[in-house]
């Protein structure tokens, strides 16, 4: 049985539908190279010279691909967008708290061609910002609730 509060719907239990993971190799001083499950592969490093993403960066790239494709998804029901930007960013600070990020901001600007479809796509894009920023994008939303991490040694 799951736990229902307050109004909110119930929380299926952990189960193998609802995993997702990665596998994380280092490929040369400090550069990783992660997998997915499907055999997708995403550098990554700590800046400077080489081209890979920082982690930091693969994370507001993260908030924004997911956002991104709620957006596209909601809105491409009335019409495909004619141009799709997205900018993430955010402020590495350090303090009393550590590392972290302030004042995350997604911006997005979309466009879609004239007529009755593109209206109806620019009417739903601002709601569809908010589902996604409320409710749909997973990555946003767990960086939202805070969920906790476990670090562990194998």
């Amino acid at each position: 049985m799951t736990d229902t509060t307050q109004g909110q719907a119930a929380t299926p239990p952990p189960g193998p539908d609802t995993l997702r993971s990665i596998g994380l190799t280092k490929i040369g001083p400090h550069r990783f190279k992660a997998t997915n499950a499907r055999g997708g592969e995403t550098f990554m490093g700590r800046g400077g010279d080489d081209p890979d993403f920082t982690p930091v960066e693969l994370l507001l790239a993260a908030i924004a691909g997911c956002s991104a494709i709620d957006v596209d998804m909601i809105t491409g029901k009335r019409a495909h967008a004619t141009g799709f930007e997205l900018t993430a960013e955010g402020h590495k600070v350090r303090d009393e708290q550590g590392n972290h990020l302030t004042g995350l901001r997604l911006s997005f600007d979309v466009q879609f061609a004239e007529g009755p479809e593109g209206d109806a796509a620019r009417e739903v894009l601002p709601r569809a910002i908010a589902q996604s920023r409320d409710r749909l994008c997973t990555v946003s939303r767990t960086v939202q609730l805070g969920e906790e991490i476990t670090y562990e040694q194998a």
